[in-house]
């Protein structure tokens, strides 16, 4: 079990049974539907609108629902979540396990946080749907998810700092200076939060920085898979793929859209999620 944020792809979710529980976006008090928030528009309807959507994770009882009914087909539960320093995902998760372990005595369930959100969470629930899938029994299912944490990284640049500001995320004077200064922040997940790997005076330069900061860990490291991911414009991934990455990696590179959930508070961005051979922390 996931949750939206993680970026797993329909056909991956069918082919491994996954069940993923949606992460919430409200627009004047209203929930958007899941295909809604998957159009194409979405994020240039942002750029409208006064104030941003507000985000909420799911409820427990919205996780247990979700346990009973894989609890009473006789099956176990692994829920491998968003980073429980970025929501209230996991907390919620872990209550509702609680709550269904109290109703079901019998009934064995697990939650991972992922440490992370996007791809770099939705590797670790691949990793652990693999396993299960291959009839791993669940605490090694969960071992391979939290392995998965360890050998991944997710580096990503907005084309601004404007939403990062109205979503409350930095001060409007640190947006102000970043725009003056042309500040382009290179970010990352760093210990279950979002962190600045670096900086660069534009976009190109921040391109250019994850470049190398990629080619750093795959030298030490080595790759095993690598996606692009983005927020708004597909043309500025397929030029990040074609420019910084494809140049690194020499194979063919997946580009995959962030979920809204998540792109909704760093605004257009685009970024590379890779993992390593060796683990990198």
């Amino acid at each position: 079990m996931t949750d939206s944020a993680s970026s797993i792809s329909d056909a991956d979710i069918e082919r491994l049974s996954i069940t993923t529980i949606p992460l919430l976006v409200f627009v004047d008090g209203r929930a958007i539907p899941e295909e809604e928030l998957r159009a194409p528009d979405f994020f240039v309807k942002l750029a409208d609108m006064p104030e941003l959507p507000r985000t909420s994770q799911p409820s427990p009882e919205d996780f247990a629902e979700a346990f009973r009914r894989i609890v009473d087909e006789g099956d176990e539960a692994l829920a491998v979540l968003i980073s429980a320093g970025m929501s209230g995902t996991v907390q919620s998760a872990s209550l509702a396990a609680a709550m269904v372990r109290s109703e079901r005595p019998n009934a064995t369930i697990e939650v991972v946080d992922s440490r992370s959100n996007s791809l770099e969470e939705g590797f670790a629930v691949l990793a652990a749907a693999e396993a299960a899938a291959a009839g791993k029994p669940l605490d090694e299912c969960a071992r391979f998810a939290t392995e998965m944490t360890r050998r991944t990284r997710f580096l990503f640049t907005p084309r601004s700092l404007e939403y990062l500001r109205r979503g409350g995320r930095i001060s409007a004077a640190a947006g102000l200076l970043g725009v003056a200064l042309r500040i382009a922040p290179i970010l990352t997940a760093e210990k279950g939060a979002t962190g600045v790997a670096g900086a660069a005076r534009n976009t190109r330069n921040a391109w250019a920085k994850i470049g190398a900061l990629m080619r750093r860990d795959i030298e030490q490291y080595g790759l095993r898979q690598v996606a692009v991911q983005f927020f708004g414009d597909g043309e500025d991934a397929e030029r990040f793929v074609a420019d910084v990455v494809a140049p690194i990696v020499d194979r063919e590179v997946l580009v995959v859209p962030l979920h809204p959930v998540v792109g909704l508070h760093v605004g257009p961005a685009v970024g590379v999620v890779y993992e390593t051979d060796q683990p990198m922390r």
